[in-house]
Parts: C-alpha cells; structure tokens; sequence
C-alpha cells in the first residue's frame, strides 16, 4: 500500500482538522507514492526510535510528536533535528506524525477508559461535529483517597511513581485526565468542579496554586501517559491495514527518579 493510502486510513478516524491551529501534522518528511510494507511506531522521532526504524528497514515511521514544530531555514547535519531528518530521507523513510488531532480523537477517550471513567465528559471542547470533541475526559467515581487513587493511575500506565500536589488522605469524588502537558488545562479542571487532574509536566508553582484553589495534581509524567499511543495505533494499524507489518517502540521512560 502506498504511503498516501494509509495516511488516507489514519485520517479517516484522526482527521487533521481537528489538530489545534499551532500544531504541525501530517506527512512531515518523505514520499507519499512510497510503498509501505514495514510501518515503525514510537512516541516521539529520537536518535535511538529512528535508528531502530532504519535497522528493522521500516518503510514508514509514525510518531505522535512532530520532530518539526517550527519553521526551519535549512536542514543539514549542523543540529539534531537536521541530522534525524536527514536519516529518515537518506533511508527512503516517509515520517508521519498526528499528535493534537489524534489527543482530540484518541487520547482523550483512551486515557478515560484506561481509568475507568464512566459517562465522562470532554475536558476542554475543541471542536463541534456532531458532537463536542475535544482534550481531556472529566467524570463522577466511587468516592477513594487520593492515595489510592495515585496507586490505580500508577497501575493503569504502568508507572513507579507520580508526582502528587494535594492531601493525599483527601477524597477524590470527580477526576479530570489531560494526557500529556496539561498545565493549561488546571482552568477547565476547577470549571468542571474535579477535585484532581491527572497530567503531567507540572511545575512547583502550578502545582501549589492548583490546590490553593481546590484541586489536586497527579503529575504522572508527560510520556508516562501518553505512551498508551503506541500500543493503540499499532492496534489500529494492524486492523486497517493487515497488509503491513507493524512494529512498536519499546516503552522507555526518557528521566529515571533516584
């Protein structure tokens, strides 16, 4: 199947449009009309995601962060991401990446089922079709502390540790979810009345102001929730198009606590 055609697939359920308009997706680097036989699937295009694709002769490599955000003037070996790219192209690898759109479509949902979330509301509304889509899930559960809660979110996305703002012996009655950086979404959180949001790249004063105004944070780490879209797109992959082989990045935290 050629490049193009399983773009065409992806974005039949992770439509672009509903990427959030500084986001930067789509086919990043590469040939539409290449054919794809072997697709590589990692979080983000590091060093060591792209050598692995390069070794196992991935036709395509798909990641949910773009390794472009930004303009470039110039693509050489001088800096890393010139390097990176310059690798994909000299390897005949097309590179993909859907990340807002598939936060919107994806994400957001998956991370709810993955806590159990019942009835949950979007966070944040990013888009109306049909229905409201958006970042985030919001949901009522069975009254728990927010110690044992941090041990289930712990579980779910199998983590050693979380770091928590808040009273841990406190009772969570409603939980927000924010796959990712989620410090702009502590307004929409306090907005649907959750007494903690789980997100990650939480700095001290955010964190400390959250629960000033009565609400918890569970930082459990950028890349420790949002991992769950390799998996997922490697499922889907597999069922729209059996033709290709999919292979997954391994699960590898980039900071170790110690």
């Amino acid at each position: 199947m050629l490049c193009k055609e399983i773009i065409e697939k992806i974005e039949e359920k992770y439509a672009r449009k509903y990427a959030l308009e500084w986001d930067n997706v789509g086919l990043l680097a590469g040939r539409d009309d290449k054919e794809v036989k072997r697709i590589y699937i990692a979080l983000d295009a590091t060093d060591d995601v792209i050598e692995c694709a390069v070794k196992w002769k991935a036709d395509m490599l798909i990641t949910h962060h773009p390794l472009i955000f930004s303009g470039m003037k110039r693509i050489n070996n001088q800096d890393f991401i010139g390097r990176r790219l310059l690798t994909l192209i000299r390897n005949d690898i097309s590179y993909y990446a859907m990340h807002t759109n598939y936060d919107v479509m994806g994400m957001a949902e998956l991370s709810g089922n993955m806590l159990d979330l019942e009835q949950a509301e979007v966070l944040e509304v990013t888009a109306e079709d049909g229905k409201q889509e958006g970042i985030g899930r919001v949901a009522d559960i069975s009254p728990v502390t927010l110690r044992d809660y941090c041990q289930l979110v712990k579980e779910r996305f199998g983590l050693d540790t979380v770091k928590v703002f808040g009273d841990l012996d406190s009772m969570i009655y409603r939980v927000a979810v924010s796959p990712g950086s989620g410090k702009s979404m502590i307004g929409a959180a306090l907005e649907k009345n959750a007494d903690v949001l789980i997100t990650g790249d939480i700095d001290h004063h955010t964190g400390i102001d959250a629960v000033a105004q009565g609400l918890s944070v569970m930082d459990a780490g950028h890349y420790g929730i949002e991992h769950i879209f390799v998996e997922d797109m490697a499922d889907y992959l597999r069922e729209k198009i059996p033709s290709a082989a999919v292979k997954t990045a391994e699960i590898c935290h980039p900071f170790r606590v110690v």
